[in-house]
């Protein structure tokens, strides 16, 4: 594992893992163990379980993430008592880490190593510097002083927004002049959708989609996605809006997740965006889920959480983003 500490004095703390602990990369067999040690380290918090399978199987799957070089799972004994990824996606000069570790000095030494492995994703990409990016739950403490005395700051917040569903609830009259394309059987639909997700949101460089061919390869690799929960927008025959729903939370608490809902700004103030929600509210209590949910940034320059509130959305949980900035030498 010595590969994974290079430059790791130049990245911020040290730190020395409990002997007796073992490490290795993680798998894609490894997805049942994981979620259940991320289970075991987010229920005290929440109160359940903040990932399912679906959702760490489709991660470890996902093309950007190199398992051999950019995970840790770390064990004492046949014990799963950490696990980290560092990932970076697409051209952005950003990598996204993820440490989670009851035990104190094994979440230090996995944001150490996984620190120094982004330093390295930053170089062999050929950059001067490299923004670090990682999650806490609103609930950790000791994770968010980890992060604070290792130089991070906090720049935002996302919010896990949840709506039920108790009953029918009846289809909303689509805006004048608005049509749904739902599901993307085709490379067109595709490009278009990918287009009005890269322009509505270009005022936030770290939701900007990947590359177009490599857009397309992450949601291939996911088993809890297919292109029929795609939707596309179309104003007067012009795609303007998309709405891309998966499965991931489905096994775990019967819910749709929105994972990318983007209106163009030019099609602004017309309530699509709220149509879309409400569309895709009415098709979920119609299919038997007990709910549809999404995730927020705070920080969202238009006023996207405000709008989830209005049609009766509430967050269950607060995650917490901080960030670093790696010069590299």
């Amino acid at each position: 594992m010595d590969r994974h500490l290079v430059g790791a004095d130049d990245v911020g703390m040290t730190a020395a893992l409990p002997s007796g602990l073992t490490v290795r990369p993680a798998e894609l067999a490894d997805a049942p163990a994981i979620t259940a040690q991320m289970a075991s380290y987010t229920t005290p918090l929440l109160g359940f379980p903040k990932h399912s399978y679906e959702n760490v199987a489709d991660y470890l799957r996902d093309p950007a993430i190199d398992l051999p070089t950019g995970s840790w799972l770390v064990h004492d004994g046949d014990e799963l008592v950490g696990s980290a990824t560092a990932v970076k996606v697409g051209n952005r000069a950003q990598v996204d880490l993820d440490v989670f570790a009851a035990d104190p000095a094994v979440a230090a030494w996995l944001l150490a190593t996984a620190s120094a492995q982004a330093a390295e994703l930053g170089r062999t990409a050929g950059l001067t510097d490299v923004l670090l990016h990682m999650g806490q739950l609103e609930q950790d403490g000791p994770m968010g002083r980890l992060l604070a005395e290792d130089g991070f700051t906090r720049s935002t917040s996302i919010h896990l927004m949840r709506i039920d569903h108790t009953g029918p609830t009846p289809a909303p009259e689509p805006p004048v002049g608005v049509k749904l394309q739902v599901g993307a059987p085709n490379d067109a639909t595709r490009r278009a959708a990918h287009q009005v997700i890269a322009e509505s949101f270009a005022t936030q460089p770290g939701a900007v989609p990947r590359p177009y061919d490599e857009w397309v390869a992450s949601r291939e690799s996911r088993s809890a996605f297919d292109w029929s929960q795609l939707t596309v927008a179309e104003l007067d025959g012009e795609a303007v809006g998309v709405r891309e729903c998966s499965d991931h939370f489905l096994s775990s608490d019967n819910c749709n997740y929105i994972g990318r809902l983007g209106v163009l700004e030019s099609a602004r103030g017309r309530g699509l965006a709220k149509y879309l929600l409400r569309d895709q509210f009415a098709r979920d209590a119609a299919a038997g889920r007990a709910g549809t949910t999404l995730h927020v940034d705070t920080n969202n320059p238009t006023p996207a959480l405000g709008l989830y509130v209005s049609v009766g959305m509430h967050p269950i949980v607060v995650t917490h983003i901080w960030e670093k900035r790696l010069h590299l030498v």
